[in-house]
């Protein structure tokens, strides 16, 4: 079950501007990324679907997290059908990220009362995803379908949608500057937050300035 309930989690989620995410097959390793992230700053993590014992490792997280990160709010990454949705959300998952939209998925988060993240490429699919409930949509790959311009044209027609892009984000103050500028109600950042170099360096030290960095960027620009 949820450890934290939906309005909680899209408020930490706009309050932040950021879902750091990432992938770890070693449970131990797994809670250094998280807890170099939560030294960041940062509050809300999304732990990918993307590889060996995904799940068991994701279930570590979650069953830690009350008493080593008890503000930390975990969700599933890369789920793509309903039945991986609900064995996630059956093991603690409080919000539910995918690259693609799906009806199961949503119904399911909807009648398990957490967020649903979908992936989406066009404005139908962005509307479509929203005739179903989901308040947040992730522009992906966002830095391949128009980048801030896209989501500048998008927001003209429907300025109360919310997105999120993910994949061409960086912690680059003018990539962050841009996308904010343009609308965006927060981003994801993979990759360039946790690469694949600090993880085999297990370099946690520069994984926790990369996410400190990045959310004094978006204060920045919030507030000017």
């Amino acid at each position: 079950m949820a450890r934290f309930d939906r309005l909680t989690v899209y408020n930490t989620i706009f309050k932040d501007g950021m879902i750091p995410l990432f992938y770890n097959k070693d449970k131990e390793e797994a809670k250094k990324i998280s807890d170099a992230l939560v030294k960041g700053g940062c509050h809300v993590l999304e732990f990918t679907n993307r590889g060996e014992g995904a799940l068991e490792v994701f279930s570590y997280l979650i069953n830690i997290a009350p008493d080593v990160f008890p503000e930390l709010i975990i969700g599933a990454g890369t789920i793509i059908d309903a039945p991986t949705a609900a064995l996630f959300i059956a093991y603690g998952a409080n919000f539910i990220v995918g690259p693609n939209f799906n009806e199961e998925i949503a119904r399911l988060c909807n009648l398990k009362r957490i967020p649903y993240i979908p992936g989406a490429a066009t404005v139908n699919e962005i509307l479509k995803a929203e005739e179903f409930g989901v308040e947040l949509v992730k522009i992906f790959p966002g830095s391949t379908i128009g980048g801030p311009k896209f989501v500048e044209a998008l927001l003209g027609p429907c300025p109360k949608t919310k997105v999120m892009p993910t994949g061409g984000v960086s912690v680059d103050e003018e990539n962050i500057k841009n996308w904010f500028k343009a609308g965006v109600a927060c981003i994801g950042m993979g990759s360039q937050l946790v690469s694949k170099k600090a993880m085999n360096e297990k370099n946690y030290k520069l994984i926790e300035t990369n996410a400190a960095k990045a959310l004094e960027i978006i204060r920045k620009v919030r507030n000017s």
